[in-house]
């Protein structure tokens, strides 16, 4: 039966860590990084980014398994100025390479008020909301910008695949009310929720990708066919144009042509390449004060009066944070053919399935 309508099993947040943690030593990743990048893995899947968490492992495993991603990396800091860095992952688990790259950023801002650290040779790291957030406790803003690991966007009224889908995240915190978190990608929707809806058997909605005539593709099997739109026409394309400099031309990493495809390529090293700047509040203003406000500025916006067709404002990371607390509580539900996918590889290699 498709998933959409079987009950879908749940698996608590813990034994997901684990079960990924396993999966990562017996592909060769020590044990302290086997299990930070679970725990990273596992922060999309519990915020419900469910293209970019434990949906992602096989394939990490397979890119292991054949040598295109490094598992005992030797990554590098280098302090470029007293305001920045340039981390150079070596190759390593995207994961490792930018919570390196976010841990430098924070202290940095935490001696200088500013901190903007890059990366270069690193690969796929997950949803971008995950590092965008972690300066939130400690009263820090996060802004996090990425290439995606292969080009579906041409430049705006073109057909050749030049840019991907390059996302922009920004963590706020709030005092009362739950963090301000937007994540976005430049096009209408991330290439994980067209993998998403393939390995589930769904349609893509019209408006996601077209294909080289400019008619609706909305079978994700036939995505070679086509390309994703962009947010906003050419202002999307844009910004996906912006992004890829900051985060990947910028730090010596792959933009352009230069971006592999690590969807259909399990050997090339991809040298992808982000970016965190980390604002500290306490420069700017008094944190309490300031979260105060933001809740303040939340409250009013709630309150705004609704047009037709609408029952409440959302405001970006709500619905992020009542996933959270929902999926705490009840467990994260892992879909039949994902579960299949997960069970597959776990026999391959030799490790427990992952048990709810």
């Amino acid at each position: 039966m498709p998933d959409e309508i079987t009950p879908l099993r749940r698996v608590s947040h813990t034994a997901l860590i684990d079960f990924v943690a396993s999966a990562y030593r017996a592909a060769g990743i020590p044990e302290a990084d086997a299990r930070k990048a679970a725990e990273l893995m596992a922060q999309s899947d519990i915020s419900g980014a469910d293209g970019h968490g434990v949906f992602r492992l096989p394939q990490y495993i397979r890119r292991i398994q054949t040598g295109g991603i490094n598992t005992r990396p030797n990554i590098v800091v280098h302090r470029t100025a007293p305001g920045t860095a340039l981390v150079d992952g070596d190759n390593g688990l995207g994961a490792l390479v930018v919570s390196r790259a976010v841990e430098t950023a924070i202290e940095i801002a935490g001696a200088q008020g500013v901190g903007w650290a890059g990366t270069r040779r690193g690969n796929h790291a997950g949803a971008a909301a995950v590092y965008a957030a972690m300066p939130v406790p400690h009263d820090m803003i996060g802004l996090y910008f990425a290439v995606g690991n292969a080009n579906h966007l041409p430049p705006w009224g073109g057909v050749d695949m030049l840019l991907s889908t390059n996302p922009l995240a920004i963590a706020v915190p709030a005092l009362e009310e739950p963090p301000l978190v937007l994540d976005m990608a430049t096009t209408v929707a991330a290439y994980g929720k067209v993998k998403v809806a393939a390995q589930q058997g769904k349609t893509m909605p019209e408006g996601w990708m077209i294909d080289r005539l400019g008619r609706p593709l909305t079978d994700p099997n036939r995505s070679d066919d086509g390309f994703l739109l962009p947010i906003g026409g050419y202002k999307g394309a844009a910004m996906s144009l912006m992004f890829g400099l900051l985060a990947g031309t910028l730090n010596g990493a792959a933009n352009g042509e230069d971006v592999v495809d690590f969807n259909k390529d399990d050997h090339t090293p991809t040298n992808t390449g982000q970016a965190i700047c980390v604002l500290d509040i306490k420069r700017f203003a008094e944190p309490v004060a300031f979260k105060r406000q933001v809740d303040n500025v939340i409250r009013q916006l709630h309150g705004s009066a609704l047009l037709p067709g609408f029952d409440r404002i959302r405001l970006p990371g709500e619905d992020r944070a009542a996933r959270i607390a929902e999926r705490t509580a009840n467990g994260i539900p892992i879909p039949t053919s994902l579960r299949a996918a997960l069970d597959k590889m776990a026999g391959e290699l030799g490790i427990t399935k992952l048990v709810g």
